[in-house]
């Protein structure tokens, strides 16, 4: 698998039924040396797929993608110090390669904040796609771990460790479908509901943290916010098409930014539903005094 101009960084993505995502993938990464694929037990051609193209397979059961890619960190042997972490639904650019190879010659961090661009309907959604919205995507082996929260995955180190690139990776959100992009966020709905009460119950509100110049702890600190606002839904998409510019993305911005709202209020009605579950179980269990 190795290529001319190989980047001493290894690659691992994270899969589960990616027969159609993969190969774009794979093909955008032929530089790399030593790929390595982590499936959750795909039941496509997934793993297939990434084993005749050189790639290292292990395999999974899928927790979350912070208990996923801790895994690959912590069990697998990579070729190299570095490892850029990917999705099979996300391309790596030539002009991210070039600035990953030189970030990573001589550095003090043991990670980086990369930028994504989300493509929908066959564009760059400038605007409405929060660009750039960071993560963090290239690690140092050894040096790094990532906590869950909500549905996402988030780094657990100090942000003094963490350095930051500029040029993006692209993400297609959308590639297997609508029906696929539901199912999904039906899925982070559930999760993110659950972060939601946790911290409605702490009042984890980091209120400095919406004037930091760091901008991924100023994006944090303006979520937990949002779970203390009333019709979250609503300006979750006034924020987006309206404050985020998201108009300027023309007829894809404002879908865009119409799914996000619902999902908003996915998160939202889940919450409740969450809440009054609890309630109802701790109303009817009865108290160990009442039991005897």
């Amino acid at each position: 698998m190795k290529a001319k101009n190989s980047v001493p960084v290894s690659v691992l993505i994270l899969t589960c039924n990616e027969e159609k995502n993969l190969p774009a993938c794979l093909d955008a990464i032929s530089w790399c040396d030593d790929i390595v694929v982590l499936d959750s037990y795909s039941s496509d051609r997934t793993v297939e797929i990434a084993r005749k193209s050189g790639a290292r397979v292990y395999q999974r059961a899928f927790d979350t993608f912070a208990g996923q890619r801790n895994f690959g960190l912590e069990s697998i042997s990579f070729r190299h110090q570095w490892v850029f972490h990917l999705d099979a639904d996300e391309i790596f650019t030539e002009e991210l390669r070039m600035e990953v190879l030189s970030a990573t010659e001589k550095t003090s961090f043991d990670a980086f904040h990369v930028p994504s661009k989300m493509m929908f309907q066959g564009k760059w959604l400038r605007f409405s796609g929060m660009y750039p919205a960071y993560q963090v995507r290239l690690t140092r082996v050894g040096q790094f771990t990532f906590k869950q929260i909500g549905h996402g995955q988030k780094e657990d180190i100090e942000q003094s460790r963490i350095g930051t690139l500029r040029e993006p990776y692209l993400h297609y959100s959308f590639s297997k479908g609508m029906t696929d992009w539901f199912e999904r966020h039906n899925r982070y709905s559930s999760m993110e509901a659950e972060e939601t009460l946790r911290s409605l119950e702490t009042n984890s509100s980091d209120w400095k943290g919406l004037f930091s110049a760091a901008r991924p702890r100023r994006r944090q600190a303006l979520k937990q916010l949002s779970f203390r606002l009333p019709f979250r839904p609503l300006m979750r998409f006034i924020y987006m098409y309206f404050l985020r510019l998201g108009f300027l993305d023309g007829h894809a911005g404002f879908v865009y930014s119409r799914l996000l709202s619902i999902y908003e209020y996915m998160i939202v009605l889940k919450t409740k539903e969450i809440k009054t579950m609890t309630g109802t179980y701790h109303k009817n269990t009865p108290s160990e005094k009442e039991a005897e």
